[in-house]
């Protein structure tokens, strides 16, 4: 069982607080989670708005790899489309891992924001063909230490050897963001692990990790890690200042959401690649906001410790196992709720989680022993 905390690295909701204030606490609560026994700490690729802004979380990662000690550093994810040299991902891959005695986790993902594609230039049409494009060339790289010749419709690669040389496989280290049914399809043929955040409906989202399931165990004749699901989280003793604060917060961070995805809008239709999302941004524009942010609000997982426990034995029972990324930080819940959350995950609802994990899975050999 893995659990980690996600970084998302906003200002919205943070009335009058600068940009290096935002860093100030993020690298507060990711020493913290280092301290306090999470296994890794993931970082967004994002640029330009206060929805988030980490814009090399590479740079940042390996700055929390010199303030740490034993947390595994986790890009959530580098943005192949906005990366445009593929060779330049898998250099600093190699290199954060080299700085970090081994620690790095290589998330991948293509990208949703039409501001930033803009922004950089890359038409959205283009993310799938130059992810599924270049995805393979940085994973071969990292694993055979070169990235070979090629010529494709985007890149055109000379051979080159990567340095400093990549100590180990990057094959069990590697995530990818899939938050549509295509991408959950992308990340089994390349036989990495599975990450999303958390906004669909449980039994939809059953179905992408079933696809995925199948998809990996067909292409690789071996079952994936379980997947990584990211949650908007707080955890409170007190229940109802628990419910009080996730309604506030998680609210909105949903607001930032729609804002910087423009979730509510009808470009995704357009959008070559991006069809997934033109079906939610139908549902949401129907259901509209007010019901939208209810949805969202209750789908995560927050409370007291032993509420938190409760819903993920009932998801667990839906989707089976499946790893946790807790956020703290986000849509304006103060550092001292974040870090209070983060404090109570990590004494009363992740040990009680693993040993929950550990126990269902030494179920099948305690049966296989008795018979």
């Amino acid at each position: 069982m893995e659990v980690g905390i996600i970084q998302i690295m906003p200002s919205f909701g943070y009335l009058g607080m600068s940009d290096q204030e935002v860093y100030e606490h993020e690298t507060r609560l990711a020493v913290l989670a280092d301290e306090l026994g999470y296994d890794h700490v993931w970082v967004v690729e994002h640029h330009f708005e206060d929805y988030s802004f980490c814009p090399d979380n590479f740079v940042y990662l390996a700055h929390i790899a010199g303030l740490t000690k034993r947390i595994r550093l986790a890009t959530g994810a580098v943005i192949v489309p906005w990366n445009i040299q593929p060779l330049r991902v898998a250099e600093k891959a190699a290199l954060l891992d080299t700085l970090s005695g081994g620690r790095t986790i290589l998330g991948i993902g293509r990208g949703l924001s039409r501001r930033e594609f803009d922004q950089f230039g890359i038409k959205m049409d283009e993310s799938r063909d130059r992810f599924d494009e270049a995805a393979p060339m940085i994973l071969e790289a990292l694993e055979t230490g070169v990235m070979e010749e090629h010529h494709g419709k985007y890149f055109d690669q000379p051979r080159a050897v990567i340095r400093p040389k990549p100590a180990s496989s990057f094959r069990d280290r590697t995530a990818q963001v899939a938050m549509s049914p295509e991408s959950a399809l992308e990340a089994a043929k390349l036989g990495v692990q599975m990450m999303a955040f958390n906004y669909k409906p449980l039994p939809v989202l059953k179905e992408d990790i079933d696809r995925y399931r199948s998809a990996f165990f067909s292409q690789h004749q071996r079952e994936p890690k379980p997947m990584l699901l990211s949650e908007m989280t707080v955890c409170d003793t007190d229940p109802n200042r628990a419910r009080e604060n996730a309604e506030k917060y998680c609210a909105t961070y949903l607001h930032s959401v729609v804002h910087h995805y423009e979730m509510m809008g009808e470009h995704f239709k357009d959008a070559k690649g991006y069809s997934a999302y033109a079906d939610s941004a139908a549902l949401m524009r129907a259901a509209g906001m007010e019901m939208a942010a209810k949805g969202y609000v209750e789908g995560q997982i927050w409370g007291t410790p032993d509420q938190m426990l409760r819903k993920f034995e009932e998801r667990f029972e839906f989707l089976g196992e499946t790893g946790a990324l807790f956020a703290f930080r986000f849509g304006g819940a103060p550092l001292e709720v974040a870090e209070r959350s983060l404090r109570l995950v990590a004494k009363e609802v992740m040990p009680v989680l693993k040993k929950m994990i550990a126990s269902k899975a030494s179920e099948p050999e305690r049966a296989h022993a008795a018979a």
